[in-house]
């Protein structure tokens, strides 16, 4: 355990000297504080129009931000120890779940600071707990989020056998998955003759962790708020606590791939 929470310790304390925790919470709370208060000013108004149109303009905000900074926090955690000759020393520890605690805390720590100072101010202001509770889910999954792509990060940096591959690797994850994956759901919709049911949509949709970090905040809003194959999705029989066991699921998997790369790597 003391191993653990060295390693863990080492990592953080790199992510405070490196200026990513303050780098991302800045990040997350101007654009936070920024779409809740300022996301109706094109039609004119200044202030906070409705909680679940704030909460979807989060969400399609994070859904591109969150899995493209955890990745670019997380790639190089292998393959750069490798090209800096200290591999195998690392190999020597189970630095593979060691090492998340301490990234996975950067990332964790910095969407409930920056997501949740929007929350604070936004209660001030209305003193209604409905606000609380609802950014409540939203800072809880797209902390999953952050740490599922953490996750997959470490994989990439497992099988990469350079960096600046590693990084190239991380990016057309973050294009695949942010992008491509719902470009061609939408193909897939358009193009199918008989059209995808609404269970079978939902099924394809549970292989994006990006696509369940939206349902678990959309599901709970006015669906007149959405459309398009996420409104199709919103309907399906998924409790926002079954989707965020999806998503954790999501955070699971890919560490437990890394372990097993990583356990291989050191044979």
């Amino acid at each position: 355990m003391r191993e653990i929470i060295t390693v863990a310790n080492k990592e953080f304390h790199d992510g405070l000297r490196n200026r990513w925790l303050l780098s991302i919470t800045l990040i997350f709370a101007v654009l936070s504080v920024g779409l809740t208060y300022f996301g109706a000013a094109a039609s004119g108004t200044v202030g906070v129009t409705s909680l679940s149109t704030t909460i979807a303009s989060l969400a399609s905000l994070a859904v591109f931000l969150i899995p493209l900074i955890a990745l670019l926090l997380s790639y190089d955690s292998f393959v750069g120890e490798q090209e800096g000759g200290t591999l195998l020393l690392l190999l020597t520890y189970p630095l593979s779940k060691n090492q998340f605690f301490g990234q996975g805390g950067i990332i964790t720590l910095a969407t409930l600071l920056g997501f949740g100072a929007s929350a604070l101010l936004l209660y001030i202001q209305h003193d209604n707990f409905a606000i609380i509770e609802t950014f409540a889910y939203f800072i809880l999954s797209a902390t999953l989020l952050g740490l599922s792509f953490t996750a997959i990060a470490y994989m990439i940096s497992l099988v990469a056998s350079e960096k600046s591959k590693a990084a190239g690797m991380a990016l057309l994850t973050w294009f695949f998955f942010a992008l491509v994956f719902d470009l061609a759901l939408l193909a897939l919709l358009v193009s199918a003759d008989s059209g995808l049911s609404q269970s079978a949509l939902t099924q394809l949709m549970m292989l994006n962790p990006a696509d369940v970090f939206r349902l678990v905040n959309l599901a709970g809003l006015d669906s007149t708020d959405v459309n398009g194959a996420l409104a199709v999705a919103i309907n399906a029989n998924l409790t926002q606590g079954q989707l965020l066991l999806i998503l954790l699921s999501w955070v699971i998997a890919p560490l437990a791939m890394a372990s097993v790369i990583f356990k291989n790597k050191k044979l």
